[in-house]
């Protein structure tokens, strides 16, 4: 697995060994940073089930000014850091060792709130809906702001109240969700 694009383009990055993560595939990957091509020079990022860490390096490389890292697992935690050295961006990087909702927590305590946040869930787990949840009453998205999930395109993403599907792109077996804030209406 190597970036795409940036600064960083073509530093090969290390990866967690065994079946315990599933790294972005390179199409969906290219797929994505197209997508998010416009939005990533000066956000604020962050990668949620990080495994390598390679969505939020990839955003780092091209131009995000800060990218957090959010992995309850102490390797891919390690494997972050060093990729984050072995591509030089470990000055815009911050590593959270813990599962979702605790760092979730962590985030909204340190007072941050992101551009765009992408989470890639274990397919199948039932994690999206709950972690959308939190980015919701934590305050941790942007007004502005989006979230990005990949899933498996077996199981339909029903928003949580207070976001709307913007745009959805299919593939074979995953699906990427683009969601972003409704507007509140003041009474």
């Amino acid at each position: 697995m190597r970036v795409i694009a940036g600064s960083a383009k073509g530093h090969k990055l290390k990866t967690p060994e065994g079946f315990k993560t599933r790294p972005t595939t390179d199409r969906i990957k290219e797929t994505l940073f197209n997508m998010l091509a416009f939005d990533l020079p000066g956000c604020d990022f962050l990668d949620l089930f990080a495994g390598s860490g390679a969505i939020g390096i990839e955003a780092l490389s091209r131009g995000a000014k800060q990218a957090f890292f959010v992995d309850e697992s102490s390797t891919c935690a390690k494997i972050i850091h060093e990729n984050l050295e072995h591509t030089k961006l470990s000055s815009k990087g911050e590593i959270i060792q813990k599962d979702v909702f605790s760092g979730l927590l962590y985030l909204m305590q340190q007072n941050v709130q992101f551009d765009i946040i992408f989470m890639d869930p274990p397919y199948g787990a039932g994690l999206a809906l709950p972690v959308l949840e939190k980015i919701m009453s934590y305050h941790l998205l942007k007004k502005d702001g989006y979230v990005v999930v990949e899933d498996t395109a077996t199981i339909p993403l029903e928003p949580p109240e207070g976001f709307y599907v913007v745009k959805e792109k299919k593939y074979k077996t995953t699906i990427l969700t683009w969601l972003s804030l409704e507007e509140q209406t003041e009474c």
